[in-house]
Parts: structure tokens; sequence; C-alpha cells
């Protein structure tokens, strides 16, 4: 093939990128602004000159904005790139570079193994170290396999890192930090009880994406906010990226995950490219489009909006962007099979072209409305960088939203603060107060106490402050108000009073976020105690500071039990997965109300007490021969005697205790015990649930 030079046809502009033919490969590309298109054709990702470059001619190979050529008899597994020329006036937001290899924003597979991105900072020919595009064959065989459709009330969503879930050595799987080497992990996930992984960012991202301090330290992009190729699976999950098997490795996970009953939710971010601001890197869309895929000045455009603090903003409302990202999205849904996506910094995505916050931002909406995502979740973090907060008033209807009030008022109640029970009440009731008034349900709220972003639910017990030095920020960088306290002693210690109160406060944190209304979602390790020895932000630390260890799992196996236990506990309650919202009226044929407060008196909640600590509350069963509950939380440093309520024909079960040890905090129904006494005595920091049998 070196030296053949392949007949050419003029292609069509439909579909965008690269697709295998009958007898060749059609490319197209979008440009606006382009006067001059050349496609390079390689032979490996690792060649040094490309074996073919091919010149577009305006008057064959372009359809309105489109360039496009047919390449008759290349076939699957040749690589390539564009070079663009045309106007570079920064103040018009034009940055065509001619000498760039710019990587194909439609690209279904890239290669990263010869990428230098700060060659791709300077002006000039950066061929020999940028990144490469693949012809792919995308065909597979799904084996009757289709997407999950798991109701929202139903579901249970665990937070994880593709990378860092199997990369420890303590992982002992075939392949770490690879989609193959999760697919190992699947019995665990299914022994846990979860519906649903959420994966950090898995398109393809740029790990050189790190401020110069935090580079020099030998740290990387690890996380994956960072992307540059939104069709495209990142080759550092692959195990054989170089033989373009990028689609095969990510539909195989999504195959097994499926066969095992778990869905799959892909963390996406629309909201910035790893292209950064002014001085940032050309790699695909500064030299293809940069005025029409980013946020500029109004009357500058060489200065970048950034709503997203990472030097860029997607101009997602413009209609060609709009387009590109449903587009993609529906490709991930069609052709991946994904579940959902939970939309990084999605506030960003309200915004229009000036900058303005949109009533009624199109793409949202476009996405919202799109008949291939119309049984796939959509959960929006639904605030960005720049100020714009918009929990409880994100656009649209079907969305989740990223429940960070939620998350702040467990914290603080968790920490022993006083004066939060009315909110936490209306909280666990799945936040009616932001949802219920626009007709949207308490599957709108994402209740979650910890995620990847911030402190481990260990480190949020072990530390009152962060501790990122190792990220060569003097830490600079990551939240500086955690709502965390270490209970006596910074950070790790052998003293057993402070070990075991923080090991039932964790146990308190995952009690109290099972037990709400709305949807959880569990950071990855929680369940293990995984500690990041308090570095709150460890976005770059791609090593054991961040990795799973399975250790973990054996050393911490009381409370590995716990979490399993507690899932089951909320799968057999339907009154603790309702899909709407709870009324506090009586039930027909019942003489007890769906729900009703108390305080450690039975009708008597302490809404007024400003120091109270104790929330009380009885969940009617939801369903035929399903239990009612009482529900005590006790976060105060007293113990309290609990009165609790008399139901006709029931006696009340201890089916959870936070207090004691395992295998006694929570317990089985067949081995239950009922509770002799009309009271019952609440420890001090101690959560307690009973379900009730007939007597």
């Amino acid at each position: 093939m070196k030296n053949k030079k392949h007949e050419l046809k003029s292609g069509t502009p439909y579909p965008s990128g690269s697709k295998l033919g009958t007898g060749g490969v059609n490319f197209s590309i979008f440009s606006r602004h382009a006067t001059h298109v050349e496609l390079l054709l390689f032979e490996s990702a690792e060649s040094e000159h490309p074996f073919q470059v091919i010149e577009l001619q305006k008057e064959i190979n372009r359809t309105f904005f489109s360039w496009h050529v047919y390449v008759v008899g290349l076939t699957v597994g040749i690589w390539y790139v564009w070079r663009m020329d045309g106007p570079n006036i920064r103040t018009s937001g034009l940055h065509f570079d001619k000498d760039k290899h710019l990587i194909d924003p439609w690209a279904r597979a890239i290669s990263h193994k010869k990428w230098d991105r700060g060659a791709a900072c300077r002006a000039g020919d950066n061929g020999a170290t940028a990144m490469r595009c693949v012809v792919v064959d995308e065909s597979y065989d799904w084996e009757g396999e289709t997407p999950l459709r798991i109701s929202s009330e139903k579901s249970i969503i665990y937070e994880l890192h593709v990378g860092g879930f199997t990369k420890h050595p303590s992982a002992k799987v075939a392949n770490p930090g690879t989609f193959s080497g999760l697919i190992e992990k699947i019995p665990y996930l299914q022994s846990l009880g979860i519906t649903h992984v959420e994966l950090l960012p898995i398109m393809a991202f740029d790990e050189q994406d790190v401020p110069h301090s935090t580079a020099a330290l030998g740290l990387k992009n690890y996380w994956g906010y960072s992307p540059h190729s939104f069709f495209s699976p990142h080759p550092g999950f692959c195990v054989t990226p170089e033989q373009c098997t990028h689609i095969k490795e990510f539909r195989d996970l999504v195959k097994a995950l499926h066969k095992a009953k778990i869905a799959i939710i892909m963390d996406v971010v629309f909201n910035h490219t790893s292209e950064s601001g002014v001085d940032g890197p050309i790699i695909n869309f500064r030299g293809i489009g940069d005025n029409i895929f980013y946020h500029h000045d109004k009357f500058d455009k060489s200065i970048f909006r950034d709503y997203t603090g990472c030097g860029n903003t997607i101009n997602a409302n413009h209609p060609l962007v709009t387009r590109f990202i449903i587009n993609c999205l529906e490709y991930w849904v069609k052709e991946m099979h994904v579940d959902g996506f939970r939309f990084d910094l999605a506030s960003t995505l309200s915004r229009g072209q000036d900058g303005e916050v949109l009533t009624d931002p199109p793409v949202l909406w476009g996405i919202e409305l799109s008949k291939r995502l119309a049984k796939t979740k959509l959960i929006a973090e639904a605030w960005d960088a720049a100020g714009l907060y918009q929990v409880g008033s994100f656009p649209g209807y079907r969305w989740g939203e990223w429940n960070g009030i939620y998350r702040d008022v467990v914290r603080r109640f968790v920490r022993g603060d006083k004066g939060v029970i009315k909110e936490l009440a209306t909280r666990i009731c799945g936040s009616s107060d932001l949802y219920e008034h626009q007709g949207r349900l308490p599957i709108s709220s994402i209740n979650f106490v910890t995620c990847h972003d911030g402190f481990t639910l260990h480190d949020l017990l072990s530390y009152n402050q962060k501790h990122n030095e190792a990220n060569g920020e003097d830490s600079r960088d990551g939240c500086n108000n955690s709502l965390s306290f270490n209970w006596g002693v910074e950070g790790e210690t052998d003293n057993k009073v402070i070990l075991d109160l923080r090991r039932k406060l964790a146990k308190n944190a995952f009690a109290i976020l099972l037990l709400s209304q709305g949807v959880p979602m569990l950071l990855a390790g929680d369940e293990i105690l995984h500690s990041q020895q308090g570095n709150n932000n460890a976005y770059c630390q791609d090593n054991t500071l961040s990795w799973i260890d399975w250790q973990k799992a054996a050393d911490n196996a009381d409370m590995l039990r716990f979490v399993q236990c507690l899932i089951s506990l909320r799968k057999r309650h339907a009154s603790i997965m309702r899909r709407r919202f709870l009324t506090g009226k009586v039930i027909e044929g019942r003489d007890i109300a769906d729900i009703t407060w108390h305080g450690s008196q039975i009708n008597k909640p302490q809404w007024n007490d400003a120091d109270s600590r104790l929330l009380a509350f009885t969940l009617a069963g939801y369903e035929t021969e399903e239990a009612d509950l009482h529900i005590v939380m006790n976060m105060s440093n007293q113990q309290e005697a609990v009165e609790l309520p008399i139901i006709k024909g029931k006696a009340w079960c201890v089916a959870l205790d936070t207090s004691l040890p395992s295998p006694d905090d929570i317990i089985a129904p067949e081995n239950q015990q009922p509770v002799l006494t009309p009271h019952y005595a609440v420890p001090a920091q101690t959560v307690v649930v009973l379900e009730n049998r007939n007597v």
C-alpha cells in the first residue's frame, strides 16, 4: 500500500466522519471558513509519513460547508488526519493553521500514542506528534442484547472510574484499568445490588491536559474531564487500541453489564474541550470552526468566554453544535446501547450564543424530545463554574439533577449540626420544594453524599481540611468547604474510639441516603472505606491514591455487608421508592398516613426546636404485604428513648441499628426479633430502622 495512490471520487457530505462502504471509504468534515483542505492517509498510528495526501477541490469536494471525498479501495485499519487552511484572524475567532494535523471530530476511534500537547500549542507542523483517527468496521454481534429499561424510582447508581476500579494490583484482573478489566468485576457489582454504573468520562480525552506544575510531577489528567473526540472510546481504556478495537471493547462491556441486568450511564462533558483557551492546543475544533464551536467575547473573538473554569466553553446552542451534540448522544444509544447520560456542568448548555441564560435552550429541549433518547436516563449537574446554579430549575421535565442541596444538608446532619432537621425531612422526601410545583417528581432528585469530585466518605469523616499538596498546586485546587469533620484526629489514627465512631457515621450516611425518596448514587469504594488520604480533588492522581484497593473489601467486610444488606432493604420496600411525592394523608383502607413525622414522642416532630438533632418518621407499606417502616435518626450526642407508634395487629422488629456491631447492625427479616417495649433506646449518633410484622 505504501506506493499505491487510491482512486478518488467526489464523495458525499453525509454522514460526517469516515464511513466504510462496499468499495472504499467516504470522508466528510464540516468547516465553514476553510479555503484549502487536505486528507492525509497513514498505514499505522505511528507511521512517520502519509502514504497519500489528498487535496480536496472546492468545486468537486465541497457541498455547502462540508468537505468530502470518497477513497476507492480503502479499507478498515487505515489511519488519517485532516489539514486545513483559511483565515487566521484571532479577533474574528478564526484560528486556521495549515500545518496542524487535525483529528476528525466524528472519528469512531483515535490514537494518542504519539501525542505531544505542547507541540499542538505552538505554531507550525506537529505531524510527528499529533493524534490520529482510524477507519473502523462498526459491525458487531449484540447477541440479541438491547438497552435496559429500569424505572428511575428503582434505580441505584454506582459512580466509578473505569481505570481506577481495576488498576490496583489487588484487583487481580487480566487487563487492569480497561473496559475488559471492569467486566471481570461485574460479579462484585451484582453482589452489591446496584442497578446502574455511572462511568466517569470514557470518551477520548487528553491525559496531558494538566497545569505545568502538575505535569512536572509526572501526573496526568486521570478523571477524563478533558474530551476532544466525542464519538471515540478512550484508547487508554482499551487493551489493543492499535488494532482499532475501541468500539468492540466498549460494546463487550455494555453487553456483559446488560446480561448481568446492570445498566450503564456515561458521564459526558459537552461544556468544554481539551483545546483550552487562547494558548491551548489545536486538536480539531479550533482548527475547523473555532468561532462556531466555542463561546467568544462579543467584541473581540480572540477572547474565550470561560463558564467552565477550563479555558473554553462549548457554544452548545449554535444550531450546528446542537446537532453535533444530539447526533453524538443518539449514536451512543443506538450503536453502543448506552442507557443514560450524566451531563457535567450541564448548566453551560442553557447559555445562548451571547452567554445569556435561556429559558428554553434548544440543545436541552432537543435532547429531551429526541425520539432516540426517549427511554434514556438524563442527569444534569445543574450548575456551571460561573455562578449559574439551577438545582430545582434546570430546563426540561425529564431531567434528573445531582442534588447538591441534599448532599450538603445530609453532611451537616451527620456531622451533628443543629437546626437542620426540617430541611432534612424535605430532602429525605424527594425535595418537593424544588420539584413538585413544576410537576416534576421525586425521581428528579439524584441524591448523593459523596461523588468523584470531593472527599470519599471515609475522608469526609476523617479530615477537617483538604490535603491536595500532591496535585502540585500548593493545595489551592479543590473545594474549601466540604462540611467534613475529623472527630478529634486529622486523618489516619489508631484510636479505636474515633475509628468506631467514624465507621458508625459512615453507616449513618449510607442509611440516610438509601432510605430517602429519589434516586440514590453511591461513590465506588465508599462501601469498603476507600481513602484518598484527604485529597478532595484527585483528578490527576492515576496511582494508588485513587485506585480502589480491593484488600479493603476484606478488611472492611462488615461495612461491605452493611451496604449490601441496606440495598436489599431498600429494594423490598416500595414505600422508599415512590414515583410520586408523599402527601401525609391517610391511606384508603388503612388507619395510617403514607408518612407520619415524630420526635422522641409520637406525632411530635421537633420542627421548632433549633437544638434538635433527632428526626423520626413512619412510612406506610406501599404495596400489599409490604411491611411498614419506623425510622429514627438521632445525630445528637446523647441516647434518646424513642416512643414507637402502635399499629393494630402489628409488632415492630429491629431491622437496622448502626450502633451495633456486625452482623447485628442490619438483620434480614427472617432473623429479626420483636421489640417488646413501647420505647426503643436509640444511642447517640445512630440510625435505627424497624419493620413491622403481623401478630
